[in-house]
């Protein structure tokens, strides 16, 4: 156990597998630990290189791992999969993330704090009572077109239809289905507080943060986007460049290049999915406010003209998160170009 350099260890519920080499690679052990039995592990071992694929739970064994003098490092999965040798077991699993921890190309994730990951179940509990509204919008929208009640397309519509559900002189509904409907209302309207008592916790929280205020700046960047930013990207200065962190994002064309031959299709949509949406809703709300002024961002109104909306909407949350990474490497806030080159003076 003195000698052991690197430890590959397979997460599980209840049976994680641990697999030691030592500094030239030699395996020494690869044997079964019981959840119980991970720390007691750890804690006997001299410090060493432990790796981990990043994973749900990963953050928290790598802060508690960590906790007794370990180098703690999480991989990608699909970093780690070209080096299992052949099969799926956990045996293999652990000597393949031994084997990638030590490669000197390797990508890592960073470690998540406890705060951090709070962040983001508050950001995922908003997402899922938003796709939990929409359904039960449209199915409230599908039943009453059956009845022959439809609304024009749109949340705030769904207000019309509450009216004529509760309506009870409107002899277009059935009693069983306006009992039913009646049901499928408040339970909008419920959903409906939740979130906005959600949004209004991390709108608290935005102002509360510098980081958050500053990226706040950006335009089509609110206090959502903000708090994603935070809570997804711990360590924004782990990418080398704007560009990088775009393309992790999935905001960059995806490249079939070969033979000197530059072939450039769709963006990849790699990274995290949430985060992107984000980015191109915002992006899309800033494109409507430039149809609406003819004095704004003259360069977005002519790529409108050439190219569809959503496209522009994905390049523009492309420049946006360029501009995201800049501020939290570089500090300061977001200055408007058009505002800057109006108040110059001449010289």
């Amino acid at each position: 156990m003195k000698d052991v350099t690197t430890i590959g260890l397979d997460l599980a519920k209840h049976v994680f597998q641990a697999f030691g080499a030592d500094a030239d690679g030699t395996p020494l052990f690869n044997r079964k630990l019981r959840r119980a039995e991970v720390l007691r592990f750890f804690e006997k071992l001299p410090p060493c290189m432990v790796g981990m694929e990043a994973c749900a739970s990963a953050h928290y064994w790598a802060r508690e791992i960590a906790a007794f003098g370990h180098d703690v490092r999480l991989l990608p999965p699909q970093y780690v999969k070209p080096f299992v040798k052949r099969g799926k077991t956990d045996a293999a699993d652990a000597e393949a993330i031994s084997e990638a921890v030590t490669r000197k190309t390797m990508r890592f994730v960073p470690v998540k704090t406890a705060e951090q990951q709070a962040a983001v179940m508050v950001l995922k509990t908003r997402a899922l009572l938003v796709r939990q509204r929409t359904q039960a919008i449209n199915a409230l929208r599908a039943h009453m077109g059956e009845l022959g009640i439809i609304a024009p397309i749109g949340i705030a519509n769904v207000k019309g239809l509450a009216v004529i559900i509760r309506d009870e002189a409107d002899s277009r509904l059935p009693a069983a289905a306006r009992f039913a409907l009646t049901e499928m209302v408040e339970q909008i309207e419920l959903l409906a507080t939740r979130i906005e008592r959600l949004e209004r916790e991390i709108v608290v929280q935005a102002r509360q943060d510098t980081d958050m205020r500053r990226l706040a700046t950006i335009p089509g960047v609110g206090a959502i986007i903000a708090m994603a930013v935070k809570a997804l990207v711990p360590d924004p200065g782990g990418f080398k460049s704007a560009r990088h962190f775009a393309a992790w994002i999935g905001l960059t064309p995806k490249a079939h290049s070969s033979g000197g031959k530059e072939r450039l299709g769709r963006i990849s949509k790699m990274g995290n999915p949430e985060l992107r949406s984000l980015l191109v809703t915002g992006a899309a709300s800033v494109l409507r406010h430039v149809r609406a002024d003819d004095k704004a961002r003259p360069w977005l109104k002519d790529l409108l003209g050439r190219r569809p909306f959503k496209v522009v909407a994905v390049a523009l949350a492309n420049k946006t998160a360029r501009m995201i990474w800049a501020l939290l490497t570089r500090g300061g806030v977001y200055r408007n170009p058009m505002v800057t080159t109006a108040n110059e003076v001449p010289a």
